[in-house]
């Protein structure tokens, strides 16, 4: 893919102090865009800009876009690293497929993100900061007919970021819903895109409002079968294994899920993808079998969840402190992210700057 670089005359102010979570961005961006007839055209790297939009442009309408988020890391050693871009970009191209939105080439998002993060290769804050990598496709044609559109601008844009909650790895609670839906199987579920996001924002926010951190859904049809938390896929570590709820169309294949999955095969630990309910939850934690329940994703890596709540009262899960497994998968994933561990799977992505 031919990029045209075009470096900005007007550098963004740089942040100080904390930097919080997707509020600060760099000083460019990627951007192209598809016409119909000629495909994906106008490859560039840019100054940080606005989007004009019009009025009647399908996205505001229909709702036709998809993203990804992926991290880049600066290591002990100064160099830089992007954490499993391929993967992502494997990701992204289901979630194109499933909106009806034209192909990218799985190595041209690749190199777009490359490009860009070289560009602005200064704004990598040191550990335990990360660079978060935000690639998104959306539907520009102004059209009101209901079709998949025959225009799309896709982009990618940076944010230096710090921890995704404020109080680190402290246990986070979560609130489980019953009642509300989020996704059912043969819909979207298990594709980014934005429609997921707003249709769990009602429940994130009444759950704040009682005091938990985040949403834990549950299936539409019983409400008793654990999906994924609002940011995060969940795993469930008993005595004799850990179990994460399998993949069948509802939840997403998050990256970090299968980077977890692969880190506790290694170590020998049984893994299982399967159904897993909320009384099962409930009585392993009264007979002393459940030991701790973790989240894993790209922006809290791997986070220990020390509450479930629900109408009844809170569940504290094992003596409501982070656990061992969870400290320790965070510890060896952040690790490999960073270049301070060996990659054995071939996760990381060196880049020059």
């Amino acid at each position: 893919m031919n990029i045209d670089i075009r470096p900005t005359t007007t550098p963004r102010t740089r942040p100080t102090g904390a930097l919080g979570f997707g509020i600060h961005f760099t000083d460019h961006l990627f951007r192209m865009d598809y016409v119909d007839g000629k495909g994906w055209v106008d490859a560039r790297v840019e100054a940080y800009s606005g989007a004009t939009l019009d009025p009647a442009a399908s996205v505001l309408h229909y709702a036709q876009v998809v993203f990804e988020g992926l991290k880049a890391f600066r290591g002990a050693d100064g160099g830089l690293r992007i954490f499993r871009a391929d993967r992502h970009a494997r990701r992204f191209a289901r979630s194109c497929e499933k909106l009806c939105i034209p192909a990218i080439p799985e190595a041209d998002v690749m190199e777009a993100i490359v490009r860009v993060v070289e560009q602005d290769a200064s704004w990598v804050p040191d550990a335990p900061g990360a660079l978060y990598i935000r690639p998104y496709v959306y539907a520009t044609e102004a059209f009101l007919g209901v079709r998949p559109a025959k225009a799309y601008t896709f982009c990618v844009i940076l944010s230096p970021v710090g921890a995704y909650y404020e109080r680190g790895f402290a246990p986070v609670k979560i609130w489980v819903e019953r009642e509300a839906v989020r996704a059912v199987k043969g819909g979207v579920g298990d594709a980014k895109t934005a429609a997921n996001y707003a249709a769990s924002l009602h429940a994130a926010f009444g759950a704040k409002k009682r005091g938990y951190d985040q949403v834990l859904w549950t299936d539409a049809i019983s409400h008793e079968k654990i999906e994924e938390v609002g940011t995060m896929n969940l795993f469930v570590a008993f005595e004799n294994e850990v179990v994460t709820p399998s993949l069948d169309g509802t939840i997403l294949d998050g990256v970090t899920r299968d980077s977890v999955i692969t880190l506790l095969k290694a170590r020998g630990v049984n893994i299982v993808e399967r159904p897993i309910t909320l009384d099962e939850v409930k009585q392993g934690q009264k007979s002393g079998k459940l030991k701790e329940i973790f989240g894993s994703g790209t922006a809290a890596v791997v986070s220990p969840v020390g509450t479930l709540g629900f109408e009844d009262g809170d569940l504290t899960i094992g003596d409501g402190n982070p656990g061992p497994l969870a400290l320790s998968l965070f510890d060896e994933l952040t690790k490999i992210q960073r270049g301070d561990l060996p990659d054995p799977h071939g996760w990381v992505r060196r880049l020059e700057g």
